[in-house]
């Protein structure tokens, strides 16, 4: 007859000493057990935005270490460039302060880091997982989510490939920031919750084979995935310079299959324009909607497809910038040849500031807003919340101004801004605001004594 206390210490024991190999140890184990030991938890504080100091805040994800030197992969909408602070939690309980080396929202992918220094002094070793290859894992190989959803860390689900292609069209995350247009996404039935962000999808021996990102809403089984060959190549590019440039022409595109009932176009394998920004490159080159690509640079181009269309966004991106990229069009039944100068790539979404004794949050304007509103003063602050009985909305200052001067300073950015507000905190001066709205000017009497 078992003796269940017994087994009960006995298994206690065994945790116990599992937990302290985790951080003493060196690879004591391969496979999934060494995976299993380099999956953390990340806790992040995030610097305030909107109106009030009570828009920042705490959110939890997920990571995997993947080298000696303490490097973690994890998403852009987990930590970004609004953290103030992260933590991450060790495979042995062991807490650690992270630094952020880079992130890319673009397919939600960020690098953070550890000091291993530190941690040596404390008596903690780190072990790393290792990509597998994205490209070879299909329909229906098994594949098991690591992660620490809704908190409860290190906890595994096993599923399949349930998609190896799946496309998204320009999805956008959960910091308002751009995301899905130049990679596709492993889709897999393991669990993928909130706390699932950021940790490894990977194969039964261990094999790093995606980044979980994202599940969608109102189901149990549609989880997603950047796949391992697109984080591998996003982290060597973060680790060597903590940002990534991207080439910029300003088109959009959309599946040549969506207007089969023109033979002209369907009969061509090409790439279909969906829309083309104001002012943008391609614009001013003379590209429109509606115009097929059918080669870039003089090789042909195939995007007839949904999931095909990352591949050809990401060879636009790949280009120089500032040099030529020669597009071949098909117009109403005829070629034509447009030069177009790329740009660097930004975001349509500027960087948020809170002003939270003012009661106001301020956006930096981007290149693409700006272009869309033709906007052409110096300022690129922008007012974007206003909180009702705080010092701007008793100004009369609402969303939409633009604040070209405080005082006498002139306002050129959103740190500016930020600067003439760190200097003016706890007085009960009286300060005059410049604003533009609707190609009006406005003045406005900031009471900082209200």
């Amino acid at each position: 007859m078992f003796n269940m206390p017994l087994l009960r210490t006995f298994a206690c024991i065994a945790a116990a000493v599992l937990t302290l190999w985790a951080c003493t140890g060196t690879n004591y184990k391969t496979g999934f057990d060494n995976l299993m030991q380099s999956v953390v938890k990340i806790d992040v504080w995030e610097a305030p935005r909107g109106a009030s100091e009570a828009s920042g805040g705490n959110t939890v994800g997920s990571g995997v270490i993947i080298s000696p030197d303490g490097y973690i992969v994890t998403n852009a909408h987990v930590v970004n460039i609004y953290a103030e602070k992260i933590i991450v939690t060790l495979p042995c309980l062991e807490r650690a302060e992270a630094k952020l080396i880079g992130w890319d929202h673009w397919t939600d992918i960020a690098l953070i880091k550890v000091d291993v220094e530190e941690l040596k002094n404390r008596g903690i070793s780190l072990q790393w997982a290792h990509f597998g290859d994205s490209d070879a894992v299909k329909s229906p190989d098994e594949v098991y989510a690591v992660g620490t959803p809704f908190g409860c860390a290190r906890t595994v689900t096993r599923g399949i490939i349930s998609n190896n292609k799946r496309y998204f069209d320009g999805e956008i995350d959960d910091n308002g920031y751009e995301t899905g247009l130049f990679n596709t996404w492993l889709q897999t039935d393991a669990a993928i919750n909130p706390g699932n962000s950021g940790g490894p999808l990977a194969l039964p021996d261990g094999r790093v084979i995606g980044i979980n990102t994202r599940a969608a809403i109102m189901s149990n089984n549609l989880g997603f995935a950047v796949p391992s060959n697109v984080v591998k190549d996003v982290v060597q590019r973060l680790k060597s310079d903590a940002k990534i440039e991207r080439a910029y022409t300003g088109i959009s595109l959309t599946p040549a299959q969506d207007i089969k009932e023109s033979a002209s176009v369907t009969s061509a394998r090409g790439a279909l324009i969906k829309s083309v920004d104001r002012g943008s490159p391609a614009d001013l080159a003379g590209i429109a909607s509606g115009d097929l690509i059918v080669k870039i640079d003089g090789e042909s181009v195939d995007g007839r497809y949904p999931e095909q269309l990352p591949a050809i966004m990401h060879k636009i991106s790949q280009k120089p910038i500032g040099a030529p990229v020669e597009f071949e069009i098909l117009r109403g039944g005829n070629i034509f040849r447009k030069s177009v100068k790329t740009e660097l790539l930004e975001s349509r979404i500027g960087r948020k500031y809170a002003l939270a004794d003012w009661g106001a949050e301020i956006t930096q304007i981007t290149k693409a807003l700006r272009r869309e509103k033709k906007l052409s003063c110096d300022s690129s602050a922008i007012v974007s919340d206003v909180r009702a009985g705080y010092p701007f909305a008793l100004a009369g200052i609402s969303g939409g101004e633009i604040i070209l001067a405080i005082g006498k300073r002139k306002i050129n950015t959103c740190a500016d801004v930020e600067d003439e507000y760190k200097k003016l905190k706890g007085t009960k001066q009286k300060v005059l605001v410049k604003t533009l709205l609707y190609r009006t000017i406005n003045y406005h009497i900031l009471n900082l004594g209200q």
